[in-house]
């Protein structure tokens, strides 16, 4: 099977059209043109790297019906809480996360640059896209990213089956000497709610221990499970699944650890009060949480010597003794790498369900875009 066979029932569209698409859309439905091209910028990214649970199809459900909705505004407004030489504490204001987010990363870099390290704490924001970006921020500039987020209800915590941590990523990336950097980006849930959303769009049931119900048993049903995951019906396992037989304590506690550092240090929002509900069940802002770590090596032993270390590290652990019919082994980011390789000369995918909503969107605002499948 070639890479493109694995999107068979997909429109392939070019980046350039696909990002306009999306800054032509948040211009229109309020965000400042260069907070549009911020936001633009993120769920491209996440596209361009194969990421398709966070990039365009992320555009109308997380933030254009956010906007609709009134729960988040598209005008960002971010504000010095607190701030020293090596920390800064923001608050976002209920704007674009990504904006808050972004602005965030460069004063933790800016910091590490002066001092060896720097760290930002951001509440009262919103989804702020990939976390990966904003570890490729400092990787970019010879440096270690961190980055986590707290996030509406999802994981149960182990032994339970209500929803109370988010998927709450805990992302590191940092610079080798090879073509791309390493990018560990991935939730502390076995799954994230975006690729349950994918299942639903490919109308595939899920995988068993993905989901638990409240009757403590797992659930397939993927729709349903989009439903009640909102309601609280149902909820993610944590990484490393239910119970204590494989570990899924190791996910419930790094989920803990996120949450902590994405509300207690910014005095912000945490577990239920991130449900998006109010007592009577309106809709209400999310006001999420997210921490930045900029770590400079040259404060250590150098740039280079860090980069050539960890760049061994990575070819010694793809060169190991692979698993009877394994071709190969791979390191966090290489995946993305190849997505990446392969998608500038072809675009991104566009499943059927997403087409739809961008035709839906295109006529809306009466955009003067054409798609492959018109």
């Amino acid at each position: 099977m070639t890479y493109q066979d694995e999107y068979s029932d997909c429109s392939w569209v070019g980046f350039e059209v696909l990002e306009g698409f999306l800054r032509e859309c948040l211009i229109n439905c309020g965000v400042p043109e260069e907070d549009a091209g911020v936001v633009a910028d993120v769920l491209i990214t996440s596209d361009k790297r194969g990421i398709d649970s966070h990039g365009i199809g992320r555009l109308k459900p997380i933030y254009i019906d956010r906007i609709d909705q009134g729960i988040l505004n598209p005008v960002t407004r971010v504000d010095i809480v607190k701030e020293t030489d090596t920390t800064v504490v923001l608050d976002g204001n209920n704007g674009m996360g990504h904006v808050a987010a972004k602005q965030a990363m460069r004063m933790a870099i800016d910091k590490a640059k002066k001092s060896g390290m720097g760290m930002a704490a951001v509440r009262n924001s919103s989804h702020y896209g990939i976390a990966g970006y904003y570890a490729l921020m400092a990787c970019r500039e010879g440096m270690i990213g961190m980055t986590g987020t707290n996030a509406r209800p999802s994981i149960a915590p182990t032994f339970g089956v209500e929803n109370m941590l988010g998927t709450n990523p805990l992302t590191i990336g940092f610079p080798t000497d090879e073509e791309f950097p390493f990018v560990l980006d991935c939730a502390t849930s076995v799954t994230q709610r975006g690729k349950i959303e994918m299942y639903g769009r490919a109308g595939k049931e899920l995988p068993p221990g993905w989901v638990i119900g409240r009757d403590g048993k797992t659930r397939t049903d993927t729709k349903e499970v989009l439903k009640d995951l909102t309601t609280g019906g149902a909820a993610l396992a944590p990484l490393g699944g239910l119970g204590e037989e494989t570990a899924g304590y190791k996910g419930y506690g790094y989920a803990t650890v996120v949450e902590v550092l994405s509300a207690a240090l910014q005095g912000g929002s945490f577990l239920k009060a991130l449900n998006g509900f109010d007592e009577e069940g309106n809709r209400i802002p999310y006001l999420l949480g997210h921490f930045f770590i900029a770590i400079n090596p040259g404060f250590f032993m150098g740039l280079e010597t860090f980069k050539r270390i960890a760049g061994a590290i990575m070819r010694d652990l793809r060169g190991s003794r692979k698993a009877e019919g394994e071709d190969r082994i791979y390191t966090a980011g290489e995946k993305e790498q190849i997505a990446w390789n392969y998608r500038k000369d072809h675009g991104c995918p566009v499943p059927p369900v997403l087409q739809k909503q961008m035709q839906e969107l295109r006529d809306r605002w009466n955009m003067d875009y054409r798609f492959p499948w018109d």
